[in-house]
């Protein structure tokens, strides 16, 4: 049975043109990059600076390629195994029924582990390539910013944009792919596609994260507060490293994460839409949410187009670089509502698909101007941050909390009230319904990722530029507009956290429907009656055991996050140290001596890098080792207590470090005393707190949230089979319970690398 042999003729030919939409979207980042790389990149000082960026990204890419592919590969077997503990689901029989159940198992086996690859290799690609291109494109924002603010912005966004088509057209162009070739049979093979996407993305996002803020730190509280020097001088050893991390943690990292987001969402959708397919016998379900992300990728490529400034923008009026993006961000919304109206109309023929997919797109502009205002400079908040600073970095630092938990607040009453409009949307529907309509929730609000990432990209990018401009000393004119690309910057940067992290609670909540449906699947299979299947049961919190996975699962993120900053403070301390003891060496202040940038990006490279493991053998083996020790109904609970508990500390620490770096900026730009002053200093103890909270411990909640998702869904169904008392399930819970704890203390007292550091610091 072929993929499309029940589909009718609208439906093959949009398949086909979702698959050339998506390679139009890689089209169009490759002609924006031709764009790019035609601008000069400035003078021979501009490219030394930029030329030591460079070297210290290869650096770090080449390092963290190699601490992860052990580990893919591994993964890629267990993956290929997995189909040969449980049979093949019944979609895989129909679409292959020319074959055996054996040779059915081998396809699904090797479609799983491939998908995974191409996951975790699309993901690369991602973060990689979208990463070498904003170093392309920062020292010519620089060169850019001598002749015009509106060149400088174009140049800055449309390097953003090329991360943003990358995420959108390798995003749809797997899954269109796998479900081509495997059509009902998708979902047993998207499941390794997401994993390998969402692991990757952990990685990136971690690994980035912890090198950018150790760089960041280690630079500001010797630079800015012991010397009070400039935030980019070119004495501190640290500033190099500084501006690699903005790229290897906001460029890499965050592309990395929303791939993830997008790749989980369209695996839920599919999986859920395959559900209500042998309801209703239709397959518009999962025809429809492709349909939906290749409108998406359209209307990106328009609505970033329209990003270019004015020419007329260099006088005393100009420089809203954020009203330019944002009139490309609903330039691309609109047109999405309107072709979704339409979609909706004339082939879905109900109303209720536009609405789900157009609260997704209302969720995302919502949780935008939320985050907007607890972090912008021209809003309340932040201006209330700056104004504590007069009586101290302790009040600044207790106002900046509690902006931080109020944000967290109001966004979790919006994606409340995001999933009560699809309960309301499919009201007297079955419960499966339901959980598409949040799928298609989750698909919606991550229609414009083409724009969410260029808005991120944009901030590193920017900063990156006013870092070159500083240590290559360009006139103040070019320096005040990178200064006002790099405030906007801050703000999309936040923006974007929030995006983040309010579409990995959806698509967490769209994979929890999923758990729900595959386990149901499996206990069908088993023979288990139908009143004690897991969709009829639901997750019953009131049961004791699944309270205790509850309890377990809103102390992962707490304990992930902790262990996530105190690898910042390890690796700050040891930059901190360095940074001091060049500026010992005699002649460095006085700017006849270089500094050694090398040592500091080698720090934080080797800091970074060997964190990763131990964070990942958390979020893998914790949710099979809950599943195996008590049952995968308290393993739902497991997934409910991280889900809520991960939103709720991830918004908290986004905002309030965005917050507290914008008040730091306001500050430097004259407010209450200006750079050097009392309050400057209490701002940049606030900001240096918030670095690892927004940049490190915040954002890799993400992908760790959807990590222990996806391992929770791929396990499930092979826990069912198995009973406590069998000696492999017992030699596997006392392997994982030893692999866990090894991998806490690690991280959270370090390993041998730290050591070694310690000492090539002493013998040198």
């Amino acid at each position: 049975m072929s993929s499309l042999a029940n589909a009718t003729l609208f439906e093959v030919f949009s398949i086909w043109g979702v698959l050339f939409i998506a390679l139009l979207g890689l089209g169009y980042a490759f002609l924006l990059r031709v764009q790019i790389m035609r601008h000069d990149k400035g003078t021979s000082k501009m490219q030394e600076v930029w030329g030591a960026i460079r070297t210290g990204a290869d650096a770090y890419l080449g390092r963290q390629l190699k601490t992860i592919l052990p580990l893919i590969f591994i993964l890629t077997g267990v993956l290929f195994f997995s189909v040969y503990v449980i049979p093949p689901s019944d979609e895989a029989l129909q679409r292959f029924s020319k074959f055996t159940p054996d040779i059915v198992r081998l396809i699904v086996g090797i479609g799983r582990a491939a998908a995974f690859v191409a996951g975790a290799t699309f993901s690369l690609i991602v973060g990689q390539f979208g990463m070498r291109m904003a170093v392309e494109g920062n020292v010519r924002v620089a060169s850019a910013s001598r002749r015009s603010f509106s060149e400088a912005l174009k140049i800055a966004y449309r390097t953003g944009t090329i991360t943003g088509m990358l995420t959108d057209g390798l995003g749809l162009l797997g899954g269109t792919v796998i479900f081509i070739i495997f059509g009902i049979a998708s979902p047993d093979v998207l499941l390794g596609f997401g994993f390998g996407g969402t692991l990757l993305a952990l990685f990136m996002r971690v690994g980035g994260g912890i090198y950018t803020k150790a760089a960041d730190v280690g630079a500001d509280l010797v630079g800015k507060v012991e010397k009070n020097i400039p935030e980019d001088d070119p004495r501190n050893a640290a500033v190099i490293a500084d501006l690699v991390g903005d790229n290897v943690g906001d460029c890499a990292g965050m592309a990395a994460d929303i791939f993830e987001s997008y790749e989980v969402t369209i695996v839920s959708g599919l999986i859920l839409g395959l559900a209500l397919v042998s309801i209703t016998g239709q397959l518009k379900w999962i025809i429809f949410p492709l349909l939906v992300r290749g409108i998406g990728v359209l209307s990106s490529i328009i609505g970033t187009y329209l990003v270019r400034g004015k020419k007329g923008e260099d006088g005393a009026k100009k420089r809203d670089a954020l009203k330019d993006i944002n009139r490309g961000f609903y330039s691309s919304a609109a047109i999405s509502m309107v072709a979704f109206l339409f979609l909706a109309h004339y082939y879905m023929h109900e109303w209720r698909a536009f609405f789900s997919v157009g609260v997704g797109i209302l969720l995302a502009i919502v949780i935008d101007e939320i985050t907007k205002y607890f972090t912008h400079t021209h809003h309340a908040p932040v201006k209330e941050i700056a104004e504590s600073s007069k009586t101290g970095s302790a009040t600044l630092i207790l106002k900046g909390l509690a902006i931080g938990f109020e944000s967290s607040a109001w966004q979790f009453i919006v994606i409340a009230l995001t999933i009560l409009a699809a309960v309301i949307i499919y009201w007297g529907q079955p419960v499966v319904f339901v959980l598409y309509g949040v799928a298609m929730t989750g698909i919606g609000m991550l229609t414009l990722t083409g724009n969410n990432v260029a808005m991120d990209s944009f901030g590193p990018i920017a900063d990156n530029a006013n870092g070159i401009g500083e240590m290559a000393h360009l006139e103040p004119q070019a320096r005040q507009t990178m200064a006002d690309l790099d405030a906007v910057g801050n703000t999309t940067k936040a923006i974007t956290k929030g995006v983040a992290i309010g579409s990995a609670v959806i698509a967490a909540v769209s994979l929890f429907g999923s758990f729900l449906t595959d386990v149901t699947k499996v206990q069908a299979q088993m023979g288990i009656v139908e009143n004690l299947r897991l969709f009829v049961t639901g997750i019953r919190v009131s049961e004791p055991i699944v309270f205790i996975g509850l309890l377990i699962g809103a102390a992962l993120p707490c304990l992930f996050s902790s262990l996530t900053i105190n690898s910042v403070t390890r690796a700050a301390s040891l930059i901190v140290n360095e940074v001091r003891r060049q500026f010992h060496i005699p002649g460095l202040m006085e700017g006849k001596v270089k500094p050694d940038y090398k040592k500091a990006v080698d720090i934080c490279t080797i800091s970074a890098q060997k964190e990763l493991i131990g964070l990942a053998l958390i979020a893998v083996l914790s949710p099979i080792l809950i599943g195996m020790v008590l049952n995968v109904e308290a393993l739902g609970g497991f997934l409910a207590g991280v889900i809520i508990s991960g939103q709720l500390l991830a918004v908290f620490m986004a905002t309030a470090g965005g917050a507290w770096d914008n008040a730091k900026k306001t500050i430097e730009d004259g407010l209450y005393g200006g750079k050097g002053s009392e309050c400057h200093k209490a701002s940049v103890v606030g900001d240096t707190v918030g670095d690892p909270l927004k940049d490190t411990a915040g954002p890799a909640l993400n992908p760790m949230i959807k990590v222990i998702n996806l391992v929770s869904l791929l396990a499930a169904p092979i826990i069912i089979h198995y009973k406590k008392t069998d000696i492999g399930v017992i030699v596997s819970i006392v392997l994982c319970t030893l692999l866990i704890f090894g991998a806490i203390i690690y991280s959270k007292h370090g390993g041998l690398t730290f050591r070694k550091c310690r000492e090539e610091e002493a013998n040198a």
